[in-house]
């Protein structure tokens, strides 16, 4: 009896072990473990027939027994492989269903993040659109160390009401050198008068013959070697006077080479020119803002194609621009400085106002004759016709944007804080005067008030009496 349920309980265990792996097996590729029915396959096949020890007494038992199990667990084989196939497709159908959900949910993560960030750039854009050059205006003077500012206006105003009364102090001991700003070489008219009237007092006076529209740095490395010229072919220091971008362009060859200049320079005196920056210029290349890259474009095609300049004679003139040179490039301190800065007029009547530019010389026309018929001896005649523009009215225009938007005066293109310069003495006239008026002269001038050539004459006599009052204090110190 006992040799008959030890039997029983062998063949119990043999059914029973195949069935077990085939529950886990199936448990097993639901969760992943095999990737395919045929592994599922051979590891059921491999467990089919256990290996167990028998005793002697049991083999023949097995043995007898083998055929017949055999013929089963072939039966229960192909059974459990019917099961697993027809069981294959649901599976992989759920499985299939569950990874298109998951991508679809990846998806829609990955599109609500990238209209996210996209709403958050379009915010940061519009925001520093906005903003503008706000933060940036009057950088200069807000830094901590820079030298302090001296007001001239008082000595400036005296001066320029002797030259007025007909008393030219400026010395002939020096020579003069006007330098234009950028654009200049589209204007034939640039500094000419003020020229014509110094060479009328037999004084040396030039106009810097520099590509305006050229960068800083390549205008300095010119002006370094023009005065380097001037000193030696005349033996005489030379006066720098600059005009917007010319003023500029003048001290970053004094910042830059100094040791070469020195002994050679007498002064120099920067005249509405952005030395700390101007906010037109940054609002037109300022990366970041609303149609950054469209705007660029627009300014490149004007300055490189139209004009054939260097689009870095605007960028050079940025706020970004400028703090990077003058906090690595500074003036030296025994050179004598004037600052210039004026207000534009933002009156209704300025509109109306016309510049003379230039003048366009008429071609060859004969004089017709009383009787209707030219000859050929007829008189020959040409007549010079002045251009004049509307530039005291775009002035206006922009000084009324800027006063606007940033709450800011300003000559129409750069801001009174952003034209002085530390150490400098500081000269603000009492008249309104926009930034061409220095250059160009109005179509209708008024003879009780100063012209931009008494102006001058004004600043470079102040400049003189600053150097002369340096090397007298350089003297005691001695």
């Amino acid at each position: 009896m006992e040799d008959m349920f030890s039997r029983i309980l062998d063949l119990a265990s043999y059914f029973s072990s195949p069935m077990l792996h085939v529950l886990d097996l199936y448990f097993g590729m639901f969760n992943g473990h095999y990737r395919s029915f045929e592994e599922c396959s051979l590891s059921i096949e491999d467990d089919v027939m256990p290996q167990r020890s028998f005793n002697p007494k049991q083999r023949s038992l097995i043995n007898v027994t083998n055929t017949s199990s055999q013929t089963h667990a072939g039966q229960n084989y192909e059974e459990t492989s019917l099961v697993l196939k027809g069981l294959s497709l649901p599976l992989c159908g759920v499985r299939v269903i569950q990874n298109l959900a998951l991508a679809t949910l990846r998806c829609f993560v990955g599109y609500i993040k990238y209209v996210k960030e996209q709403f958050s750039s379009t915010i940061l854009r519009w925001r520093k659109s906005l903003c503008g050059s706000s933060d940036d205006i009057g950088w200069l003077l807000r830094t901590p160390g820079m030298p302090l500012v001296k007001n001239g206006t008082a000595r400036f105003l005296e001066l320029l009401q002797a030259v007025r009364d007909g008393q030219h102090t400026l010395p002939d001991s020096f020579v003069y050198l006007l330098i234009p700003g950028l654009f200049s070489n589209h204007g034939p008219l640039y500094f000419v008068a003020t020229k014509r009237f110094f060479s009328k007092m037999g004084l040396a006076c030039h106009i810097a013959k520099i590509h305006s529209e050229a960068s800083v740095e390549h205008n300095a490395w010119v002006l370094k070697h023009y005065i380097e010229e001037l000193y030696w072919g005349s033996g005489k220091r030379v006066m720098l006077l600059g005009h917007s971008k010319g003023g500029v362009d003048a001290a970053a060859a004094l910042s830059k080479y100094w040791n070469d200049l020195r002994g050679k320079v007498g002064g120099l005196a920067l005249v509405q020119s952005p030395y700390g920056g101007t906010p037109i210029a940054s609002d037109m290349v300022r990366q970041g803002q609303v149609a950054d890259k469209e705007t660029r474009r627009v300014m490149e095609f004007i300055i490189c194609k139209m004009i054939k300049g260097d689009f870095r004679s605007l960028e050079d003139l940025t706020y970004e621009k400028r703090k990077e040179f003058i906090l690595s490039h500074k003036l030296p301190e025994e050179i004598p400085l004037i600052s210039f800065h004026s207000e534009a007029s933002i009156a209704p009547g300025v509109v109306a106002t016309l510049t003379q530019i230039a003048h366009a010389e008429l071609p060859w026309f004969p004089i017709p004759t009383l009787s209707g018929q030219s000859s050929e001896d007829s008189v020959q005649v040409s007549r010079r016709v002045p251009i004049v523009i509307p530039v005291s009215a775009a002035m206006a225009l922009s000084a009324l944007h800027l006063k606007l938007r940033y709450g800011e005066k300003s000559d129409g293109l750069v801001t009174c804080r952003d034209a002085v310069v530390p150490g400098s003495v500081m000269v603000r006239p009492d008249k309104k005067l926009d930034h061409a008026w220095m250059v160009y002269s109005s179509w209708k001038k008024n003879p009780t008030e100063p012209d931009c050539c008494e102006m001058c004459e004004a600043i470079l006599t102040l400049l003189v009496e600053l150097g002369r009052a340096k090397e007298q204090t350089k003297t005691r110190k001695i």
